[in-house]
């Protein structure tokens, strides 16, 4: 009797979950894009994710190890995690030493500056991607020439739709599922990232609440924009499709936004947050000096959770 008499700190419910096991699925979803990348842009892709993960798991051993002291976390797989999602924010063709820096601000300033994993407000690697974009502006936005593109000129397809070179409906949506289209490594291969979305779903790492209010908040918003331009017939749905399968959507909606410790606790609030993202995404890339607006509006989104887990949650029991 005294053996089933046992007390011991919340949490309670037990769970083959682990941060390591979360952390490793989160990479194995994440192979199928840099794959599809490779293919598209070359050996330059795994250097750049090598090194941009090398250096957030040696900067975060370091910081631990020199500075905040207690025992080294690099083995649970974040720091891992955020130098994958890192790279994939970046180009090809960028410079080494801006992918290392990347790196710096990422791990010491948005993630060990806060205490560590579990602690920090925002997403570490997007604000390693906003820094060196705010930064390094015509490194960030120059992209390796995919072949047999010739009229994007390098250019991701939204800079060429907001530049006014192309149209949305000229642009082939095959093409942006199979990745064939200038950009950074993770926005190239919409399809390869959706089969990540599958997986990460199937390990129940993620629920889909955040990653498809995202994208049906930004697919209603363009459909609405397209309709009030007169829009008529394929251009309806190109539209929305396009601003879908283009860019970083999928990468944040999925990968981005669905971070544990910077989005909601609860279904509602996670509804809510991701609807502001997807709102927000699309007023940037419409109307804002950015044609892409995903990282921003993560970013944006973060600062409010706090505020949403306040007034967003469940009523205690025998309250009313």
């Amino acid at each position: 009797m005294a053996n089933k008499l046992i007390v011991a700190p919340a949490p309670h419910v037990q769970s083959s979950q682990s941060t390591p096991r979360i952390m490793r699925d989160v990479v194995i979803a994440l192979v199928p894009a840099l794959l599809v990348s490779t293919v598209v842009f070359g050996w330059s892709v795994l250097f750049v994710t090598a090194l941009s993960v090398f250096s957030c798991v040696g900067f975060e051993y370091l910081i631990q190890r020199f500075m905040v002291g207690g025992k080294p976390t690099v083995g649970n797989w974040s720091a891992v995690v955020t130098g994958v999602l890192l790279a994939f924010n970046l180009p090809a063709s960028i410079p080494w030493w801006i992918v290392v820096m990347g790196a710096f601000v990422a791990i010491a300033i948005a993630k060990m500056t806060f205490g560590g994993l579990g602690k920090n407000p925002f997403n570490p690697a997007l604000v390693g991607r906003v820094f060196l974009l705010i930064a390094y502006p015509v490194q960030m936005t120059t992209f390796p020439e995919v072949e047999g593109l010739d009229a994007l000129s390098g250019a991701t397809p939204l800079a060429a739709v907001k530049q006014g070179a192309l149209s949305a409906g000229s642009l082939n949506m095959q093409d942006l599922l199979l990745g064939n289209m200038p950009g950074s490594l993770g926005e190239v291969a919409a399809l390869a990232l959706l089969a990540g979305f599958v997986y990460l779903l199937w390990r129940k790492v993620i629920t889909w609440h955040i990653p498809v209010t995202i994208l049906c908040t930004m697919a209603i918003f363009a459909f609405a924009v397209a309709w009030s331009r007169g829009a008529e017939g394929s251009a309806m749905w190109q539209f929305p499709l396009f601003h879908i399968l283009a860019g970083g959507a999928v990468l944040g909606a999925v990968f981005m936004a669905t971070d544990y410790s910077t989005s909601p606790m609860t279904v509602r609030g996670s509804v809510i947050f991701a609807v502001g993202i997807g709102l927000i995404t699309m007023c940037i890339r419409l109307w804002g000096s950015y044609p892409e607006g995903m990282s921003f509006a993560v970013l944006i989104m973060n600062s409010t959770v706090p505020l949403i887990n306040k007034y967003v949650k469940p009523k205690r029991f025998g309250v009313k």
